[in-house]
C-alpha cells in the first residue's frame, strides 16, 4: 500500500507527518544525566569564581560529571564554582580521595524558609589533591 500525504496549500511536495502530528515520540527521550548519581552525604567547601560566595554545604548525590549540594548560602544559576570535597569510595572505586572540582550551576532549588538551598551543578574538571602526611 502506497500512502501519500498531500498538503497542496504549502507546496506540491508530499507531506510527511511530524512526530507531533502522530502523537508518539519518534526519538527516545534524552536522559539528563550521562551517569547514575551515587547518594552520599559529604561535606563540601564552596567558593564562587567571582568570590561573591564562600561557604560550606553537603552533598546529596554526585558522580564524576555532576553534583547536587545543599548550602545555606544563595548561589545563582550560571555561577562558576570551585568545590573541595572528599569523593567517597563508590565514586573512586577504591579509597576516599580529596578533590577540587570546577563546576557550573545548572539549577537552584529554594529551601524551606529560605534555608538550605539545593544546588545542581555540572562538573567540568576534577583535580585530585595530594594527601598531606599527618
Amino acid at each position: 500500500m502506497n500512502l501519500k500525504y498531500w498538503q497542496p496549500s504549502v507546496s506540491n511536495r508530499p507531506y510527511l507527518p511530524s512526530c507531533d502530528t502522530l502523537r508518539f515520540p519518534c526519538r527516545p527521550q534524552r536522559k539528563r544525566r550521562s551517569r547514575q548519581r551515587v547518594p552520599a552525604r559529604v561535606p563540601v567547601s564552596i567558593k564562587s569564581k567571582s568570590a561573591a560566595v564562600e561557604t560550606t554545604g553537603f552533598t546529596r548525590d554526585l558522580n564524576r560529571s555532576g553534583i547536587f549540594i545543599y548550602t545555606d548560602s544563595q548561589i545563582s544559576a550560571g555561577s562558576e564554582l570551585e568545590m573541595v570535597l572528599i569523593l567517597p569510595p563508590e565514586i573512586t572505586h577504591g579509597e576516599k580521595q580529596w578533590v577540587c572540582c570546577q563546576a557550573s550551576v545548572v539549577r537552584v532549588e529554594d529551601g524551606k524558609d529560605g534555608k538550605d538551598f539545593g544546588v545542581a551543578a555540572s562538573i567540568r574538571s576534577i583535580e585530585i589533591l595530594p594527601e598531606i602526611p599527618s
